[in-house]
């Protein structure tokens, strides 16, 4: 399957350069460029690509409000969000993630890095290795709160399961289906029902949701 994706930044030396590391690849295809936030929220949806590569900072809209339009509840548009950032700490970082962005990735992490996350997005997997993700979380979310509800959100619709707890606490550690299964002796299938089951009570769209709410209700040990 060709991966479609779709480059916002309002460089264009920068989108010239993601288009070549891009395009490199057998099963990776540029369908469009966007340089401001506007243009980038209507060629998202015009096209529909798999991924949004989406900067940060763009002029007239930008990249947080352009995923937040892209990934609101009632949209059509059914591809995955990379937030791109210069930064290791960023205040965008975290909205984004909350608004639905599978991740984000620094620009300076290299070729290989973003082939990566592009992968990841579309499997709906951590977009950089899980330990960075990790790092980054716990300083954009802080030291968790204890278990129970994240301050300014709501109950989940239902309550997780005691696994299901201990699963959400997993992947907000960075452990992929395979590392969970290992752990907790079970299949990969059967972990990837549970994580399904708790991106659907926690009302989030993929495992960096996940994450995130896990860390803030304190799910997370490590």
């Amino acid at each position: 399957m060709t991966i479609r994706v779709l480059i916002a930044d309002d460089q264009e030396m920068v989108r010239r350069g993601m288009r070549r590391i891009l395009e490199s690849q057998t099963d990776i295809e540029v369908v469009g460029e966007a340089a401001d936030g506007a243009d980038a929220l209507e060629t998202a949806k015009r096209l529909r690509p798999d991924v949004a590569l989406l900067d940060v900072r763009m002029p007239r809209m930008d990249g947080l409000e352009v995923t937040r339009n892209l990934l609101a509840p009632a949209t059509e548009f059914r591809g995955r969000v990379v937030i791109v950032t210069t930064f290791d700490l960023d205040e965008y970082v975290y909205p984004a993630l909350r608004y639905g962005a599978s991740g984000f990735l620094l620009k300076r992490s290299g070729p290989a890095l973003l082939v990566e996350a592009v992968r990841a997005a579309v499997a709906g997997d951590s977009l950089i290795s899980p330990s960075i993700t990790v790092r980054l979380l716990r300083h954009v979310t802080g030291p968790g709160r204890g278990p129970g509800t994240a301050a300014g959100r709501e109950a989940p619709v239902s309550p997780l399961t005691k696994r299901e707890i201990e699963i959400a606490g997993k992947v907000a550690e960075g452990l992929t289906n395979a590392d969970i299964a290992t752990e907790m002796f079970v299949s990969p299938g059967t972990v990837k029902t549970h994580v399904a089951s708790i991106q659907r009570k926690l009302g989030v769209r993929n495992r960096v949701g996940i994450a995130v709410l896990a860390w803030e209700m304190g799910y997370a040990t490590k």
